[in-house]
């Protein structure tokens, strides 16, 4: 039996794992795909540096065109991160005919599209299973698992960091500062954690959702993204009160195929299933309209999770290799993009308000959302030994974005209004 040949781009953490799981598992995936599979060559920054995993010398390189143009190389893996460099060389190997198999999440968020139109072209496959929660098998589901069904709404917790600081502020009171500080030694936060705290990473990640989900061609800047930095622990004490826990949420809605996708910070009632996705782990919701409510939970980063999903794509190439149907997947993105508008985007809000403590303010207050037609769920004045001021906690009913963002500028215009110190969108 003739072995598949991989060349394999970046041995870091991922790289590692997925050495581990072919070499480890080579009768398993043998009996997959009638043939060995076997790691041809891989990329390094550098050759002599002391690793945790025995590979043949004979098989690194510092040099990636040896990887990409070698030519018994029939699948490059890539799972080096970056993306000018990592663009240049994956459309290199898909113009020379060869398969790709990537985690590259901010890669195909920023150019997915051009990277899929050259596959296409070139007929070859690209899969991107672990470029979005790891361990876990969304993507794979959104293309075939919902593929005679029809999805009206993604929302998931798809970063690991934020999840963990959210979770250790919840269950121990603990501040943002002193918890970012603790993931960062830990290693679950970068030691520059923007991309995580301030949702890019997950902005990138539902980037990819929302295209596979809605059929459409989702840009990362159609994405609204709001971060956790801003959290406190008197918001996530009040939520908690309220019946309530604190997650950053990307949420991408579908109605009459117009669109809308964001990451925020938003209040899910604790009765619903991602309200008790803690830690590291990651989750996914999806809702169709003949299937109702799913939920995929797993590990959303890590060595051997990220890398299994890697090994199941490769495994997938393969098998279209055996059966000559590589590059038939079709295009995935086939609507037109239509974004709702800030009138079509609707939820509940939560507005935590500093106000001055006197009689009439909240007549005042409630006339602001009565004059943009804003009903209110619930309205709770909280004593708070810390904050001289008042604090008024108010729950509203479904309101549009644009008719909140009025009663914000108009609170900017009130005396009685000191500070809106927290605004939240509400879910389950």
């Amino acid at each position: 039996m003739k072995p598949v040949k991989v060349g394999l781009l970046g041995l870091g953490t991922v790289g590692t794992g997925v050495v581990r799981i072919v070499e480890g598992h080579q009768e398993d995936l043998q009996s997959q795909v009638g043939s060995p599979i076997m790691i041809e060559k891989v990329l390094v920054q550098n050759k002599s540096k002391a690793r945790n995993i025995a590979v043949s010398p004979d098989k690194l390189t510092e040099d990636p065109w040896e990887v990409i143009r070698h030519p018994e190389i029939d699948v490059i893996v890539e799972v080096m991160g970056g993306i000018a460099n990592t663009k240049e060389y994956i459309l290199e190997a898909l113009s020379l005919g060869k398969h790709v198999v990537t985690a590259n999440k901010d890669l195909m968020a920023l150019h997915g599209p051009e990277i899929l139109a050259k596959a296409h072209e070139h007929r070859c496959d690209v899969l991107y299973e672990a470029s979005v929660a790891g361990g876990i098998p969304i993507i794979r589901t959104l293309v075939e698992g919902f593929s005679s069904d029809r999805i009206t709404k993604i929302m998931g917790i798809v970063n690991g960091t934020t999840n963990y600081i959210l979770t250790k502020m919840s269950q121990e009171g603990a501040s943002y500062s002193d918890v970012l500080k603790e993931a960062q030694e830990l290693g679950y936060a970068e030691s520059d954690p923007t991309s995580d705290v301030e949702g890019l990473d997950a902005a990138r990640k539902m980037t990819i959702l929302a295209t596979l989900g809605f059929r459409s061609n989702v840009a990362l800047e159609d994405v609204s993204t709001q971060g956790i930095s801003s959290v406190s622990k008197e918001d996530i004490l009040y939520a908690k009160r309220l019946g309530y826990e604190l997650k950053l949420l990307g949420i991408a809605e579908s109605q009459d195929d117009q669109i809308s996708v964001s990451v925020q910070p938003t209040m899910v009632r604790k009765t619903h299933p991602i309200a008790s996705v803690n830690g590291v782990f990651n989750a996914v919701y999806v809702f169709g309209e003949a299937v109702g409510e799913t939920m995929f939970y797993g590990a959303g980063a890590g060595e051997l999770p990220t890398a299994t999903s890697v090994v199941a794509d490769l495994v997938a190439v393969v098998k279209n290799l055996k059966l000559g149907v590589n590059g038939k997947q079709g295009a995935v993105a086939y609507k037109e993009k239509k974004l709702k508008t800030d009138e079509q985007i609707s939820s509940k809000y939560f507005l935590l308000l500093h106000v001055a403590d006197r009689a009439g303010v909240l007549a005042r207050i409630t006339q602001a959302f009565a004059d943009y037609e804003v009903s209110l769920e619930s309205v709770l004045q909280q004593p708070n030994p810390n904050n001289p001021d008042a604090e008024i906690i108010i729950i509203t009913h479904d309101a549009s974005r644009a008719a909140i963002k009025k009663v914000l500028a108009n609170f900017e215009s009130l005396d009685v209004v000191y500070k809106v110190k927290s605004v939240y969108r509400v879910e389950g």
